[in-house]
């Protein structure tokens, strides 16, 4: 009969947790706070004529479907990148804190089940004692409002966005390691066109120091000479100092020294504009923003998190009932204590109902609410910087390529004007100053082109991590 009993009052409260309600608010997507329609592409329009960037093929799949192996041709620096991938310590603390947000989202789910335990009392007094053995439950709240469901969901959101954010860690990283690969490839060529211009500019000053101990030119077109040579100097040292930096900020990325095969998969000599070219992707809408980047999901996991901790706020205005039981073996003697017929059990509900807490509650609701409207502007803030990221990177691909289209046809023209201004010098006809001059303005071009190619292939890199590509692994890495 008392088993009869016990499994009834436990099954009312299966029941009631079943069907125990929700204080969440209803959860709805805030409006997108952008517009409709990319600024780039009307930009683009206005260049149309002819293509915007280099490409291998063009694509129609979306940036974040397009798996990071696939988008780099290049196999060296796919070698970086799965290095940065092992090893990296930012990607390993994402990966570590989902781990956690796991386990705190465990934590919750399981308050949302009775802890069983065994348990053992003991009371001894002068006129009476008594001794109990069994199983207990102790303290199981009965969720009628949802509170401890609310705190679960939470959890779980914020699980869910700690996963997004190692996506973006991710997205993140790959597209840094492609951009200091790139900036290393510069500097191998931009430190060619260095010495190779210091190496003249030597000759040069050798043979103006010559000219001007033979009293046939000033002293002005010496000393023009020697300052453009220590300029190509300069120039030396910083491009030297830049490509180590670079080199140290590698290591970094990649989370170990740049040894074995990851040195052979260091630029040794490689211009530039021998880089393999990446696949150019599809812009999509703006809203496509919203499920394709792993950032503005994270704020989303983040919001329905606020939106959960209100229900469990709300909830605790209301009563809260939980439950205590045990059952087994209850004696007056503790040698007696497993005897036949010293079966018992014991349920203890409580109800507690919140009548003065110095405004506790009212403050924990308004906190809660406070943090689910910061949520919202944080969320907000995500799809705008969004926006602004992949429309400054459209911006770079319609006027990048024209850019750099011109300033080919600038360095070509410098280095026509160098070559007729030192004939014209060798003949008599111009001026030292005027080689000189020249001299420096084709140096400055050649930089320029180089340059402006960098930021034309970072640009791509970019466009590809602004519209949430790179967290995506193939099956098998190539």
């Amino acid at each position: 009969m008392r088993k009869t009993a016990l499994a009834q009052i436990l099954s009312i409260g299966v029941v009631a947790v079943l069907t125990g309600c929700s204080m969440a608010p209803t959860y709805e997507r805030p409006e997108s706070p952008v517009a409709t329609d990319w600024p780039g592409l009307r930009l683009s329009r206005s260049l149309a004529g002819a293509p915007l960037v280099a490409s291998a093929s063009v694509q129609t799949v979306a940036a974040a479907d397009i798996e990071w192996q696939s988008f780099f041709s290049d196999p060296k620096l796919r070698r970086l990148i799965e290095a940065s991938l092992r090893n990296n310590r930012d990607l390993r603390i994402a990966v570590l804190n989902i781990e956690q947000a796991r386990a705190q989202f465990q934590i919750r789910r399981a308050d949302q089940f009775p802890s069983v335990g065994a348990a053992a009392t003991g009371s001894r007094q002068p006129s009476s004692s008594v001794y109990t053995a069994g199983l207990a439950l102790t303290s199981y709240e009965i969720d009628f409002f949802g509170r401890v469901a609310s705190l679960k969901d939470a959890a779980l959101a914020q699980y869910l966005a700690s996963e997004e954010g190692r996506k973006t860690t991710q997205i993140s990283l790959i597209a840094a390691v492609a951009n200091t690969y790139l900036s290393l490839l510069a500097d191998e060529e931009l430190l060619a066109i260095t010495e190779q211009t210091l190496a003249t500019r030597e000759e040069s000053f050798k043979l103006s120091q010559l000219r001007f101990d033979n009293g046939i030119t000033s002293e002005l077109d010496l000393r023009q000479a020697e300052s453009l040579a220590q300029t190509a100097r300069i120039s030396l040292a910083q491009l030297q100092r830049q490509r180590a930096q670079d080199t140290n900020l590698l290591t970094l990325l990649l989370g170990q020294p740049l040894a074995g095969e990851l040195a052979a998969a260091l630029p040794q000599g490689q211009a530039l504009a021998d880089a393999p070219v990446m696949v150019d992707v599809p812009a999509g809408l703006p809203s496509d923003l919203l499920t394709k980047r792993p950032d503005i999901r994270q704020a989303e996991q983040q919001l329905l998190a606020a939106n959960a901790n209100i229900g469990a706020a709300r909830a605790a205005f209301f009563p809260r009932i939980s439950l205590t039981a045990s059952a087994g073996s209850v004696s007056t003697h503790l040698s007696g204590l497993f005897e036949s017929g010293t079966y018992g059990w014991t349920l203890a509900p409580q109800l507690f109902l919140p009548l003065f807490d110095a405004g506790r509650n009212r403050a924990g609701l308004a906190t809660a609410n406070v943090g689910r409207d910061i949520a919202v502007a944080q969320y907000e803030k995500a799809i705008q910087t969004a926006f602004r990221e992949v429309a400054d990177a459209l911006a770079g691909r319609a006027t990048l390529g024209e850019q750099l289209r011109a300033q080919q046809a600038q360095a070509r023209a410098e280095d026509v004007r160098f070559n007729l201004s030192d004939l014209r010098y060798q003949n008599g006809i111009a001026s030292q100053l005027d080689v000189l001059d020249a001299q420096r303005s084709q140096f400055a071009a050649r930089q320029a082109v180089v340059q402006t190619r960098l930021l034309q292939l970072q640009n791509q890199v970019t466009l590809y991590k602004t519209l949430g590509g790179g967290w995506k692994e193939s099956a098998v890495t190539p």
